[in-house]
């Protein structure tokens, strides 16, 4: 949870853990992250790094499950998040950080919603727009925040695996806020934890675009800019099964990826995917799926096993 430094900038890394571990190498020193990352740059076109990974993530996810998602979310993960935060037919629905637009191909297709896909990486829009012919959905390359909409102008933002991306929690929050109309609602998956400890960050590829957040933190940031956070679903054990399989079928797949985009991309793909494995195994990372709404309500908040 594109990869370009222009995207790092804008949605943070790439979709959550899987999207960060894919496209790590992509850091460069633009964005102010250290020395060694800046190193370890890569510049790699976005087309070639989909189309070594695809095989990969097609076994991972299984054929019938997997609908071009750039992270750990299943295909019934992504649907149950979008229903439980509303979206149904003509709903309009803004997804940030929405990389080649795999999960909203897929709302679309499956909820008949109204969609609106943003990213600050040109080469995954031009992707979405190209793998989206006929579908009733939009995108645009934006950084951000602030949000490419008006004030109270859609009914669900959706920020799938991205949310570790940004350092500035409460700015992000914020701009969810304005966008949404009374009562729409915020859908949202989070990698939960402390923040990196600095021999963490060393061993992290990418670090810089690393930056996981107590839940109820994250929840009392939410409930700072007016969105009352309704319900909270725990999906490590999901997101840890998958991200066990993309690391056995990158493993596996290790010298064609390599041969495709180096060493030090598949050292680094290889290496993110480890680490979120064994994070995520330890409990040392949690993944939850979150929706705020905003508009106070009445009640006391779920939180699902």
């Amino acid at each position: 949870m594109g990869s370009t430094a222009s995207m790092r900038r804008a949605c943070g890394p790439h979709r959550s853990a899987t999207r960060h571990a894919q496209y790590c190498c992509h850091a460069t020193a633009a964005r102010g992250c250290s020395d060694r990352i800046a190193r370890r740059t890569v510049v790699t076109r976005r087309a070639d790094v989909d189309a070594a990974l695809h095989d990969a993530r097609v076994a991972a996810h299984l054929p019938a499950r997997f609908v071009g998602q750039e992270s750990f979310m299943t295909a019934e993960g992504i649907l149950a998040l979008a229903r439980s935060a509303g979206v149904g037919a003509d709903t309009r629905v803004l997804d940030v950080c929405c990389g080649t637009g795999g999960a909203g191909r897929h709302l679309v297709r499956t909820l008949g919603c109204s969609y609106h896909g943003v990213d600050a990486d040109a080469e995954a829009v031009a992707s979405a727009r190209h793998h989206a012919v006929g579908l009733s959905s939009t995108y645009a390359v934006h950084t951000v925040p602030p949000l490419p909409v008006g004030e109270a102008d859609v009914d669900v933002v959706l920020l799938l695996e991205t949310v570790l991306a940004f350092p500035d929690k409460h700015a992000l929050a914020s701009a969810v806020a304005v966008a949404l109309r009374p009562g729409g609602r915020f859908a949202c998956t989070l990698e939960e934890g402390t923040p990196l400890t600095p021999v963490e960050r060393e061993a992290m590829p990418a670090a810089d675009t690393v930056w996981p957040v107590p839940l109820a933190e994250f929840v009392s940031t939410l409930a700072d800019v007016g969105l009352a956070t309704v319900s909270v679903q725990d999906d490590t054990a999901s997101h840890l099964r998958v991200a066990t399989a993309l690391l056995t079928q990158f493993t596996a797949a290790r010298d064609r990826i390599e041969a495709a985009l180096g060493a030090t991309f598949t050292d680094d793909l290889l290496a993110s995917h480890r680490l979120w494995r064994d994070w995520m195994a330890s409990g040392r990372i949690r993944k939850f799926a979150l929706v705020s709404e905003r508009e106070p309500i009445d009640g006391v908040l779920e939180v699902a096993d």
